[in-house]
């Protein structure tokens, strides 16, 4: 379905390297799907390009980094819809750009303001779509993080309502992007054999493990000031977890999601620093930027846990580093184990842990149940078996939108389901807040490992579901 409206995109940190890799062959995408067919985009930044210099830089970005077949398609006609004018310029030269690119509209178009700009400078942006003028009839796209505690989260949050109402704030967070997110909720909802048993009767435990191979590369001064739990958990993992763990809401339009959401952070227990465990990779003091005696973590594994009816007593454990033995994003749902008693010994009941249902948030979205069934032959032996399930595979897989290019869409129509708000951010600093106020100490770890060794103690008597004691099929072409 494409924009009801002609849209103005005013991309803010347009020559940086989330724009190059993303947004602008993102926007490409979109306009060749007709999601967005009648836009255009006006980019921003500090370095010294001319309109010419930025179609040229946007050409490259896209051959560069599009990651769809028809990257070709239509790159000139898009080429003719981009504009650029120096942040620097001040607010009237951006205004005055803005309408130049908007005289060719026959009806008055939305905007939508995308800053890609680091935190410090967000506020200065939006005071200068202020003074412009820009702030009328259109939206702004905000990048992680939304703050550093609940002091600051606040803080911003008023600054951005004396100019912005809170239905024109979109908090982006790429991972909700992604279809296996809205996955989530096709596969609770709309399955009667799944919802019923989604509940502390059933389940044991909800793993959420976001490792990276990555590492910090140029970003430790970033970094020294943010940490693993609010680069990622704050923002990242715990918005995983309100979709893992929500009711049902009364219908899949935005506020509807949005509010039972808001009531999974209402009823999470605040952070108890002994169900957290901080790690910091063996190196990461020796790079540039970063203190000599730095207890920024850059790993960060704890224990959760939602007081609610549905989920009272049930843990969810979450683990996300950089420099870790694999990169994955996956939830587990870990089931009760039955009784045991009538299984003949040497059968292998329990031996390989209890059934789990394993969603992976990566770009090939994918799932998979795990169960046990009998051996053949004689004798009562069981084996762990799985069903497996790949997105790719079915019907409309070519149609997927990458995370960005769905977020973008979906702040241009005003769709608010994949966002947060300032209601759920500050909560989500609230519960933070004992944790921020007496962190544990940061424990050493290897480089290709999968954290600190207390990761064990955390979760015991259960254990991590990465690594894998079985791989993924690959689905055959």
């Amino acid at each position: 379905m494409a924009a009801d409206r002609p849209t103005t995109i005013i991309l803010f940190g347009a020559t940086g390297d989330l724009a190059r890799r993303k947004l602008l062959p993102g926007l490409l995408h979109l306009f060749n799907s007709g999601l967005l067919n009648d836009v255009r985009v006006v980019g921003t930044s500090l370095d010294d390009f001319d309109r010419e210099s930025f179609i040229d830089f946007a050409r490259k970005s896209i051959a560069e980094f599009s990651s769809h077949p028809d990257v070709e398609k239509n790159t000139d006609a898009f080429a003719e819809r981009l504009y650029f004018v120096r942040s620097d310029a001040g607010p009237d030269a951006l205004r005055k750009v803005v309408e130049e690119a908007e005289s060719a509209f026959t009806e008055t178009p939305r905007r939508l303001h995308y800053l890609s700009v680091p935190p410090k400078a967000a506020l200065s942006v939006i005071q200068q779509l202020q003074d412009a003028g820009l702030a009328d009839r259109s939206r702004v796209v905000m990048e992680k993080p939304f703050g550093t505690d609940l002091a600051s989260a606040r803080k911003l949050n008023a600054a951005l309502h004396e100019i912005f109402d809170e239905s024109q704030i979109f908090r982006i967070d790429h991972f909700l992007g992604k279809e296996a997110a809205l996955n989530i909720l096709a596969f609770r909802f709309a399955n009667g054999l799944f919802e019923p048993i989604w509940h502390r009767n059933n389940i044991q435990h909800v793993q959420i493990d976001v490792p990276e191979t990555l590492g910090i590369e140029t970003r430790a001064n970033f970094y020294e000031s943010t940490g693993a739990y609010r680069d990622m958990v704050v923002t990242h993992l715990f918005q995983i977890l309100a979709f893992t763990a929500m009711e049902p809401p009364t219908s899949l339009e935005p506020e509807a999601i949005t509010e039972e959401k808001n009531k999974v952070f209402r009823s999470m227990l605040p952070i108890s620093t002994g169900d957290v465990v901080r790690g910091q990779f063996q190196g990461y003091r020796q790079l540039e930027g970063v203190a000599p005696e730095s207890e920024t973590e850059t790993f960060i594994a704890l224990k959760c846990r939602i007081d609610n009816w549905r989920w009272a007593g049930v843990p969810f454990y979450l683990r996300t580093g950089k420099k870790l033995a694999e990169g994955q994003r996956i939830i587990s749902v870990a089931f009760r184990e039955p009784p045991k008693s009538m299984f003949p010994a040497g059968s292998g009941v329990s031996q390989h842990g209890p059934d789990h249902l394993t969603f992976d948030l990566a770009d090939k979205a994918r799932m998979s149940l795990s169960f046990y069934g009998k051996r053949p032959g004689p004798g009562f032996r069981l084996d762990k078996l799985s069903m497996q399930f790949a997105m790719n595979e079915s019907t409309g897989a070519h149609a997927v939108l990458e995370a960005y290019e769905r977020l973008i869409y979906d702040a241009v129509r005003g769709d608010h389901t994949l966002f947060t708000t300032a209601e759920g951010i500050e909560r989500l600093w609230e519960i933070s807040q004992p944790l921020l106020d007496n962190p544990p100490p940061v424990r050493p770890y290897e480089p290709g490992s999968w954290g600190p060794n207390q990761i064990h103690q955390l979760i015991a008597p259960a254990a991590w579901r990465l690594p894998f004691e079985r791989k993924w099929r690959e689905p055959t072409s």
